[in-house]
């Protein structure tokens, strides 16, 4: 059963980033991403908020745009920007694989 919350640290994990820069991206687009919060206050974040956060680590850290270069194209036509996160996700599955090989050789 998949989850349909995830905390921040669980986030940045997923995204292989580090926490303050999850909770960064979550206050720099709150246009984007809406963090549930729990009796405590913690941000929760779904599996939409989580997709997201893949198109803004592609657009900025991969693409090298902006933070408002960013935001534009998510404003704009993200199907350029969801396929795009798609492939990058297909290749590092793909690198996660031909490592898992390589270790067992």
């Amino acid at each position: 059963m998949e989850k349909y919350l995830y905390t921040i640290g669980e986030t940045a994990e997923i995204l292989g980033e580090s926490t303050s820069l999850v909770r960064f991206w979550a206050n720099e687009f709150p246009k984007f991403i809406k963090p549930q919060r729990n009796a405590k206050g913690n941000r929760l974040f779904t599996k939409e908020d989580i997709e997201t956060f893949k198109h803004i680590h592609l657009l900025v850290k991969v693409e090298g745009l902006t933070l408002e270069g960013a935001a534009k194209r998510l404003r704009g036509d993200r199907k350029d920007v969801i396929n795009k996160a798609k492939v990058l996700e297909s290749l590092r599955s793909i690198r996660s694989q031909l490592e898992e090989i390589k270790e067992d050789l």
